[in-house]
């Protein structure tokens, strides 16, 4: 694949190989903690990239983690590296941050200002990036023009239980037709994506992370960027691996934070990227509207009509995820559920919790 620069021209050389100095320098920022079961897997994807090693650089930033994750992180970082007689292979640099906050946002922050490259990409500790995301990301973002390109998300499950509700988060009608967790045969410009390549001069002329979102930082930032007038571009050559929740407690408690903190981000950018965000909450109104009348007017046709084609519509849903694992059909189809419920209640706990809140003036 020919590499481009990021103002859309040709690099000089062959375009098969080009020189190194020709990449954009690109700064990948690891916000973690207590990752200890994914967090090798994460780091070795990597720094096992097909991008020049010294055209990038790996800055974890390591959220005061009790269970051993920043041990293994020092393994990768350079000190560590170079006494295993690593830096002669001309690796990429590793750096290990610590984030006394703990949580998503201010470890962005910390890694922002920290980065040297041209190009930020933000990636997971709970995920694996393909060997070539930070090319393809670069490439896309020449091609497109856009100040930020992501791609699909691939989420998998190692247990039983994990499979099915990976299998349910990647279905459309578990998660509403988000662009980036489904399969998509063309590129196209969208409203977020998961771990973003951002052009560096983005973040200089809308800011940094909002530091007050436990959760949807990154929509948040994105939804920020659009409005600016910036552009998102989902690329199918762009993928990664996202590990499930393994417990549909679990489960409920990220789609409840999910839809609390939409809420904020509704809030702070005075509007909603996509309408897709409140069919959730307006599903949990209409059940319990519903419930309610049925309880006074004892007539529990609607109530049963309704709750019927749910169940319907998520076993057709579950069975067509479950090909050819159709024994995690049932847990698919429970997860539907789990996954609806959680966010509506949180987005309308969060309509209730920020309901005096009012964005500063601009």
């Amino acid at each position: 694949m020919a590499m481009t620069r990021l103002d859309g021209s040709g690099v000089d050389g062959t375009p098969d190989r080009p020189h190194a100095s020709s990449f954009p320098f690109v700064s990948v920022v690891m916000p973690v903690r207590n990752e200890v079961a994914y967090i090798e897997r994460a780091l070795r994807s990597v720094l096992e990239q097909d991008y020049p090693p010294s055209r990038y650089e790996v800055i974890v930033v390591d959220g005061s983690s009790d269970d051993g994750t920043g041990d293994v992180i020092r393994r990768f970082t350079n000190p560590n590296r170079a006494r295993a007689g690593e830096r002669g292979k001309k690796c990429s640099d590793v750096s290990l941050l610590e984030n006394p906050l703990r949580y998503v946002p201010p470890g962005l922050n910390l890694g922002l200002k920290r980065a040297r490259g041209d190009v930020i990409v933000r990636v997971d500790g709970h995920c694996e990036i393909a060997p070539n995301y930070l090319r393809a990301c670069v490439d896309a973002l020449a091609r497109s023009g856009a100040d930020c390109v992501g791609g699909t998300l691939q989420t998998v499950g190692e247990t039983w239980m994990a499979r099915a509700i990976a299998a349910a988060q990647s279905s459309w009608f578990g998660v509403g037709g988000a662009p980036f967790r489904l399969k998509q045969a063309q590129g196209r410009f969208v409203d977020t994506v998961a771990f973003g390549a951002y052009r560096r001069v983005v973040f200089g002329r809308i800011g940094e992370f909002d530091e007050s979102l436990i959760r949807n930082q990154d929509d948040e930032f994105n939804f920020r960027l659009i409005q600016s007038g910036g552009k998102i571009w989902l690329d199918p050559g762009v993928h990664a691996i996202y590990y499930s929740r393994a417990s549909l407690l679990g489960l409920w408690r990220q789609y409840y934070q999910y839809g609390l903190y939409k809420v904020l981000v509704m809030r702070k950018r005075g509007g909603l990227a996509s309408w897709r965000h409140t069919v959730p909450a307006t599903f949990v109104v209409l059940l319990f509207a519903t419930l309610a009348l049925a309880l006074v007017t004892d007539h529990w046709i609607s109530l049963w009509v309704g709750l019927g084609i749910y169940l319907a519509s998520s076993t057709v849903a579950a069975t067509a995820r479950s090909v050819p694992k159709g024994y995690l059909a049932p847990i698919v189809a429970l997860s539907f559920p789990v996954m609806h419920v959680a966010y509506g209640v949180g987005f309308l706990r969060g309509l209730w919790k920020w309901r005096k809140w009012a964005a500063p003036p601009s």
